[in-house]
């Protein structure tokens, strides 16, 4: 075990995370490591308690506690690659480039590790090199049950200019999903705030996001403002309906949390829509019953931004999931036929 050091963030590591900064200076150190660490106190920043997720600062001191040396304690959360998983993620690519890797993130797979996590992107992303010295770097997360477009870096240099993008909204992502009951206006914005309630389990299992009136927001601690456009693409009668949806802002479960506020929630989604099957076309229930998947109906079909080198336009969709394309076709609705953006018009 090495002792306790107290490092200093270099010149050219600021504006990032410090579980990837922590990962990049000590490889061997497994992601639910550094998120125990972090849960301890054992890892701190400027002397104060900090989230995997904290970003760091030139000049800022990071204290690390003792570390296992490299191979002499197996890490039980660091995922061994299988054949399998490397052809599975790497038939996941939509798009690469010298710069960029894209995918079509499968559901049910997290972006990274964390609580029992131990099969995820980020530990797969070995497989995702090609003929790169280093495995491509995260720049933005989809939740585990959510599919589609997921991009990485493949270089640092992009990786910190992509991260800037997203940050700053020059990024244009575009859901699909089905919903239960058909949102009246057809087309508008939710701007319910949010805000994270705690969950049940020692290690927070279960939280889940709370929504706010928009006035309530300041006065609220912990309280983020929240916007989502929404549009209706297509409706079955009352029953049901397929929407695209736009994050404007980006918070964890905003799309889930706004839709079952609206009184349509996702299909699929037993956390913020409850299990029950039966609706009768108010939007009550997630679940439609019959051959309809139970599964997440969420999808980040396409992702428009500004290529970080060659600066050109690039514009990446991600083909539905098995259980969604089912849904479509039960539904007799077309993909191929839905305008690449349905708020244009509406700008």
């Amino acid at each position: 075990m090495s002792g306790v050091q107290t490092i200093t963030v270099a010149q050219d590591e600021g504006d990032q995370r410090l579980d990837r900064w922590l990962r990049r200076r000590f490889p061997h150190v497994p992601q639910g490591r550094i998120e125990k660490m972090c849960r301890k106190g054992e890892l701190r920043v400027d002397g104060g308690r900090v989230k995997a997720n904290t970003r760091l600062e030139v000049g800022q001191a990071v204290r690390v506690p003792p570390l296992p040396e490299p191979g002499k304690q197996a890490a039980p959360d660091t995922p061994r690659i299988t054949e399998a998983d490397a052809q599975m993620i790497r038939a996941a690519v939509i798009y690469r480039d010298d710069h960029i890797i894209a995918l079509n993130k499968p559901p049910g797979l997290p972006v990274q590790g964390g609580s029992k996590q131990t099969r995820h992107v980020d530990g797969l992303a070995e497989a995702l090199s090609f003929d790169a010295e280093e495995k491509p770097r995260l720049v933005h997360r989809l939740d585990k049950d959510t599919s589609g477009v997921l991009i990485m870096a493949r270089t640092r240099s992009v990786a910190k200019s992509l991260t800037a993008a997203f940050r700053h909204r020059d990024t244009r992502k575009i859901y699909w999903a089905a919903v239960a009951g058909v949102p009246v206006p057809r087309m508008g914005t939710i701007r319910f705030g949010l805000v994270k309630a705690p969950g049940h389990g020692a290690g927070g299992e279960g939280e889940k996001m709370l929504c706010l009136h928009p006035d309530a927001v300041d006065t609220t601690p912990g309280a983020k403002p929240a916007i989502t456009d929404y549009a209706v693409i297509e409706a079955l009668g009352t029953r049901t309906a397929w929407m695209a949806l736009v994050p404007v802002t980006g918070r964890t479960h905003q799309l889930r949390a706004h839709m079952a506020e609206l009184g349509h929630p996702i299909v699929g989604d037993g956390k913020y829509g409850g299990s029950g099957q039966e609706n009768l076309g108010d939007g009550w229930g997630a679940q439609l019953g019959g051959e309809v998947s139970r599964k997440l109906h969420l999808h980040a079909r396409s992702l428009t931004l500004t290529h970080p080198v060659t600066r050109a336009k690039l514009h990446l969709t991600a083909p539905l999931p098995d259980h969604m394309a089912r849904t479509w076709d039960l539904f007799q609705w077309q993909p191929a036929q839905a305008p690449e953006d349905p708020f244009e018009d509406f700008a």
